[in-house]
C-alpha cells in the first residue's frame, strides 16, 4: 500500500532533463527526544514508512526525524526521494490511507461555497508543477552552541523537489471565490490523535497569510511520482518560500479564516524566542524562508585533499525571492571570490547550484558561501539566536573547514 520509491530512469530523467523540469521544512516543535549528532558507530535503520529510502545518504536521528548527509547531495538541482529528509511532527499515518488515493477527502471552507473534495475531484480541476526548496524551520540548529532542545539538523533538513497538483487559487475560485475578511490560509494534518487529549495541543494545523494562496498547491506527485506516505501522501498543501511545518501533510481540512489557528503548533510552537524564553503569541511565527547557501563539496569529513585544482560545490537559494548571485571564500570570509551557477533555473522557489574552481595549495582552508538573492538581501554573517534554533542561514555557522596535503 506504501508508495514505491521513484525508478532509477525516472530520477534520471528529473536530474539530467533540463527541458522538463523548466517546464514545470521541518523544525522541531514536539520535543524531548534525546539530541544525536551524524558520527554514530551503529545508524539507526530507517523506519518502516521510509524503508525505501537509501540508509548510505541518510542519518537517522529518530522514526520522524530522518537528516541527508551533507555529502550526499549530489549536483543535480532536483533532490531524490530516496536521499531526501523526513520530519513528521505526529507518527505518520496508517499506509491504508494511499490504497485508494483519489477517494481522499479535504474539506474547504471559507469560500463561498464550501464543500469537502476528493483528490480525484481536485485532480478534474487542473495541474501545474513547482520546484520549491523544502527545508525544516530547524535546519541549521546543530550549529547553535546554545544546544536548543530538537534534533541537531546541520544542512541535510532540506531538498529542492518538484510538486505537482492544483494550485490552491483555482480551488477556491471554483467554490465561488474566498469569503470576504480571510486573512489566512489555514491547513490541518490527517494524523492520528492521541486519545484523552486536547486536540488543539497537539493537531497539526497552521496558518499562513491568505496571499500566499498565489504560489500554493495542493499536491499529489513529487519529482513525478504518486506523493509517499513519508512526505505527506496521499495529498499535501504546498506553500513555496515557507519552512516546510507550514506545507502540512496529508492534509484533510483547508480554511481560509479571519485569524490564525490556536493550535498549540501554531500558538506557542515555532516561535522565534529569546534564548531562554517559551513561544508564545506575541512572537514571530516561523514562516517565509531567507536567503541562505552552504558548501557541500568538499565536505568536513572529507579527508585530507591533494593540492591542485578543487572543484568547490554546493546550493544557494533565497526562500521568497530568486538567488541572484553567489560568493565563495577560502579565509573564512576575509576575501571573496564570485561562484558561477550550474544546471537550470527551475524558478525563483527552487536553489541552485554552484561551483568555484580554483588552485588550492598545502594548508588549512575555511570555505564559505554567501548568497545575494533578487531583491538585494545578502545571507547574514552571524546567526540569530533563539531559543528553538530556528531559521540559521548564518555563513560562518556552514563554513567548512578543510586541509590540503
Amino acid at each position: 500500500m506504501n508508495s514505491l520509491p521513484p525508478s532509477p530512469l525516472r530520477r534520471h530523467l528529473l536530474a539530467g532533463s533540463a527541458s522538463a523540469l523548466a517546464a514545470a521544512g521541518l523544525a522541531s516543535f514536539t520535543r524531548g527526544a534525546v539530541a544525536q549528532t551524524a558520527a554514530v558507530a551503529a545508524p539507526k535503520p530507517l523506519p518502516a514508512y521510509a524503508g525505501w529510502k537509501d540508509p548510505n545518504a541518510l542519518i537517522v536521528h529518530s522514526s520522524s526525524t530522518i537528516e541527508t548527509r551533507r555529502s550526499a547531495f549530489g549536483n543535480g538541482v532536483i533532490t531524490p526521494a530516496e536521499q531526501l529528509y523526513v520530519r513528521n511532527n505526529l507518527p505518520a499515518p496508517d499506509a491504508a490511507i494511499l490504497a485508494d488515493r483519489d477517494a481522499w477527502q479535504v474539506a474547504v471552507s471559507g469560500v463561498k461555497n464550501p464543500r469537502t473534495m476528493t483528490l480525484r475531484e481536485l485532480k478534474s480541476l487542473g495541474i501545474e508543477s513547482v520546484a520549491m526548496v523544502l527545508q525544516c524551520s530547524g535546519n541549521g540548529r546543530g550549529y547553535f552552541p546554545s544546544k536548543p532542545s530538537g534534533t541537531p539538523w546541520q544542512v541535510g533538513a532540506a531538498g529542492c523537489v518538484m510538486w505537482s497538483g492544483v494550485p490552491v487559487r483555482w480551488v477556491a475560485e471554483a467554490l465561488g471565490g474566498v469569503a470576504d475578511g480571510m486573512m489566512f490560509m489555514t491547513g490541518t494534518g490527517g494524523e492520528a490523535l492521541p486519545a484523552g487529549v486536547d486536540p488543539k495541543t497537539v493537531i497539526v494545523e497552521r496558518s499562513v497569510p491568505a496571499s500566499a494562496m498565489a504560489d500554493a498547491l495542493l499536491a499529489w506527485e513529487m519529482n513525478g511520482a504518486p506523493l509517499s506516505l513519508a512526505h505527506g501522501g496521499p495529498l499535501r498543501l504546498i506553500v513555496p518560500g515557507y519552512t516546510g511545518v507550514n506545507s502540512i501533510k496529508y492534509v484533510k481540512q483547508l480554511a481560509f479564516t479571519a485569524k490564525e489557528t490556536d493550535a498549540r503548533i501554531m500558538s506557542h510552537g515555532y516561535r522565534i524566542s529569546p534564548p531562554g524564553a517559551k513561544g508564545d503569541p506575541s512572537q514571530p511565527s516561523v514562516q517565509q524562508m531567507g536567503v541562505k547557501s552552504w558548501i557541500n563539496s568538499p565536505a568536513p569529513d572529507s579527508g585530507p585533499l591533494k593540492a591542485g585544482m578543487v572543484q568547490i560545490l554546493g546550493v544557494a537559494f533565497g526562500g521568497m525571492n530568486a538567488v541572484a548571485k553567489v560568493e565563495v571564500s577560502l579565509d573564512g570570509g576575509k576575501n571573496w571570490a564570485p561562484a558561477r551557477f550550474v544546471g537550470p533555473d527551475l524558478g525563483r522557489f527552487a536553489w541552485r547550484q554552484f561551483a568555484l574552481a580554483t588552485r588550492l595549495p598545502a594548508g588549512s582552508y575555511e570555505l564559505a558561501s554567501r548568497a545575494t538573492d533578487s531583491a538585494g538581501n545578502v545571507q547574514p554573517e552571524q546567526r540569530f539566536e533563539n531559543a528553538g534554533g530556528y531559521n540559521n542561514a548564518s555563513w560562518v555557522d556552514h563554513a567548512v573547514k578543510v586541509t590540503v596535503a
